[in-house]
Formats: structure tokens, C-alpha cells, sequence
């Protein structure tokens, strides 16, 4: 949500900076569900045998874009990112399944009021502090909860799993209150549970990455995880990943 600039992508410009020179990249923006929904785009590159490499990659800097005189929104977020390097597998391992939603009437519960091309930057929306994140956050918590919940369910069932064949669950870090409710309502353990939101906040797109990389020396080859996210617009999924290494 947070790119460097409107355009050109950042996905460019990482590409120019790494040295990534036979390459291309692009920007997918999905809210706070960006990197669930990028991983899952990424995946099909590697599944349709078009690409070997995938570089995944969340990242926002909040800092840019939060009103740090709202209580309400300023003590939630912070900067980040991570990335992750797609690749084929012929074991078994990797990503097996995914379920992505989305719901357009959810911009008016969660969004930016000014400095798109439906109201661009002026001296007014400037005075108005139009731009910056604003959420009714009553109403994004129920809504976020019902849907990472409905999507992680989807996906055990699918994959004929209980709760209990799985070794992870990845949430994104929105606030505690949504983590622990999303494990109630799925009967999972908050232990097996990926938390880190004490460390960094709530850093949008980069939150599963960071997740995943605070773990990693807990995980084991063959570990079921499920992650899943919520993210303005409204956007939402799971996806079902069995750990490689």
C-alpha cells in the first residue's frame, strides 16, 4: 500500500537494486492480505511450470500514512518486511491450496479518503488530513474474524484435515484481539499460534513473512501451516502450505 512512489512499481525498482537484471517484477496491492495474495500468484508461475524463482515479497512502510494524533490507529502499526523464494517441488512439499475472497462494500469500513485519482492531493485534503489509514475498527474486528476463520475452515475441510493435523496456524498480525479470536473460534491452541505483533505491530503486508521468519528454527519438514489474513477493501484468505526443509 506503500509504495515508494505511484508509479513506477516497487517491484521495479527492488529488481534494479538487487541486481535482478533478468527478471521482472510487479506490485500487487490486496491491503493487508497483499503478500497471502501475491504468495498464492506467485505460486501458479511455479505450478505452470512458466518460472523456476519467485521472490515474494511484503513490504509497507505505515509510518508514512498514520495519523500520530489518532489513538485509535497510530499505537497499531508499524514498518516492515520479509520475503520468501518460491521454487519447484516434485515431494509433495510447498503450497498445496489457497482460498482468496474479497468484498468492495468493505472500502467504506477501512481505507485512505484522499490521494487516489477518485480525490487527488490539494491544499484541502492536505488541511483535511485525508492521507492518512482510517478503519472503523468495530466493525473491521467482526469482519476480520469471520473471514480468516471461514477461510481457514474451508481449507482444512477441503483437505480433509482436523485442527489437529495441523502443526501452525500463520495469522497476520492485525491486533492481539484478532488473534486470539480467529484461534478460539477455530479450536486451536494459541501455542501453535505464529505471534509477533509485540515485536513489530501490525506491518500490513509483511506481517506472515516476518511470522514465518521468527519461527523458522521451530518448524520441521512435513509441518502443515495454514496461513491466513484480512485486509482492507474488504480482502481475505488462507493458504494451506506443508514446510519443505
Amino acid at each position: 500500500m506503500t509504495g515508494d512512489l505511484v508509479f513506477p512499481d516497487t517491484a521495479n525498482t527492488v529488481c534494479d537494486k538487487v541486481g535482478a537484471k533478468n527478471a521482472f517484477g510487479f506490485d500487487l496491492h490486496a491491503a493487508c492480505s497483499g503478500f497471502l495474495f501475491a504468495l498464492s500468484t506467485g505460486a501458479q508461475f511455479i505450478q505452470n511450470e512458466t518460472y523456476s524463482k519467485v521472490i515474494v515479497v511484503g513490504s509497507d512502510m505505515m509510518s508514512s500514512i498514520i495519523d500520530y494524533t489518532d489513538r485509535n490507529t497510530c499505537v497499531i502499526f508499524g514498518d516492515g518486511a520479509g520475503a520468501v523464494l518460491l521454487e519447484p517441488r516434485k515431494d509433495g512439499m510447498g503450497i498445496i491450496d489457497f482460498v482468496l475472497r474479497g468484498d468492495g462494500a468493505g472500502r467504506e469500513l477501512l481505507h485512505m479518503k484522499a490521494g487516489g485519482s477518485k480525490k487527488p492531493a490539494s491544499a484541502e485534503t492536505v488541511a483535511a488530513r485525508e492521507h492518512y489509514a482510517w478503519q472503523d475498527g468495530k466493525r473491521v474486528f467482526v469482519h476480520a474474524v469471520k473471514g480468516m476463520t471461514s477461510t481457514c475452515e474451508e481449507i482444512i475441510r477441503r483437505n480433509k484435515m482436523t485442527t489437529d493435523d495441523v502443526q501452525w496456524v500463520v495469522p497476520h498480525q492485525a491486533n492481539m484481539r484478532i488473534i486470539t479470536s480467529v484461534a478460539e473460534h477455530l479450536h486451536f491452541p494459541l501455542e501453535r499460534v505464529m505471534i509477533n505483533i509485540e515485536r513489530y505491530g501490525n506491518t500490513t503486508a509483511a506481517t506472515l513473512p516476518l511470522c514465518l521468519w521468527d519461527y523458522e528454527k521451530q518448524l520441521k519438514k512435513g509441518d502443515n501451516i495454514i496461513l491466513t489474513a484480512f485486509g482492507g477493501g474488504f480482502t481475505w484468505g488462507a493458504l494451506y502450505l506443508k514446510w519443505a526443509y
